[in-house]
């Protein structure tokens, strides 16, 4: 029976069982297959891979290892200059944009927040999710670990933490998103830009005493929902500052 050794560094060990982490181990197969189908066996889907050292050398998914080989491997963002050897993921997408399971509406509702473009739906098929991110380029954030195992996906992330405020600090540090952020400039509900209108045209569909108060508004132009900077706007500032400084 063929014998593999395994590390997994950083986050990759939030994959394995507590006595698996932070440390080598064997692991015993009826049979090898590919690199990528031996690494999620043990429970790592591939979207969090990086690289993988076999013996000390950078292979791809479709390697196939062999008895008493060591394997390494490392996580998307690792502190390592790896520019030399054999990435796993395709090229960083040019602009990031999201495609959510049905478990994370408030943290697409985050994302927006800080203007990224974010499609969540209250029900979706885990087929529909991955065809979405790999024609529209978008990377899954699910907390559904086998959902990330599925060969087709190229760009996706398990979601930690299971509080909405810590899965967006989660994913703007762990995805370096702090340079990216255009916030309030898109719908938290709908996810469509927002534009600047005339006070006089949304004067009935404003409350009579943020008539009052504000002088600037935004329309969605998606859902046609109405934005003013009220008491809540400052608390949202506080939070942009924060992000950013992650």
């Amino acid at each position: 029976m063929p014998t593999l050794t395994f590390r997994f560094y950083r986050e990759l060990n939030d994959f394995l069982p507590p006595p698996l982490q932070q440390r080598s181990f064997t692991r015993d197969f009826v049979a090898l297959g590919s690199i990528k189908n031996v690494i999620e066996s043990v429970g790592v889907p591939h979207t969090e891979v990086d690289l993988i050292l076999v013996n000390g050398e950078s292979v791809a998914f479709d390697f196939h290892p062999k008895n008493g080989d060591c394997i390494s491997v490392y996580p998307l963002f690792e502190s390592l200059d790896i520019s030399s050897v054999t990435r796993l993921r395709p090229h960083p997408l040019r602009e990031s944009q999201f495609v959510l399971d049905c478990h994370l509406g408030r943290l697409a509702r985050y994302l927006r927040m800080l203007g990224f473009n974010c499609l969540f739906y209250g029900e979706c098929s885990d087929a529909h999710l991955v065809e979405i991110s790999v024609r529209d380029q978008r990377i899954l954030l699910t907390r559904d670990r086998d959902l990330l195992k599925r060969k087709a996906l190229t760009h996706g992330y398990y979601v930690r933490a299971t509080r909405p405020l810590r899965q967006v600090e989660e994913v703007v540090k762990r995805l370096q998103l702090q340079n990216s952020f255009h916030p309030f400039s898109r719908c938290t509900v709908c996810n469509g830009g927002l534009e600047p209108v005339a006070k006089q045209t949304v004067w009935s569909e404003v409350p009579p005493d943020s008539r009052q108060s504000f002088k600037e508004f935004a329309r969605c132009t998606g859902c046609g929902r109405i934005y003013w900077k009220g008491s809540h706007f400052e608390r949202m500032q506080r939070l942009v500052k924060k992000l950013k400084a992650t």
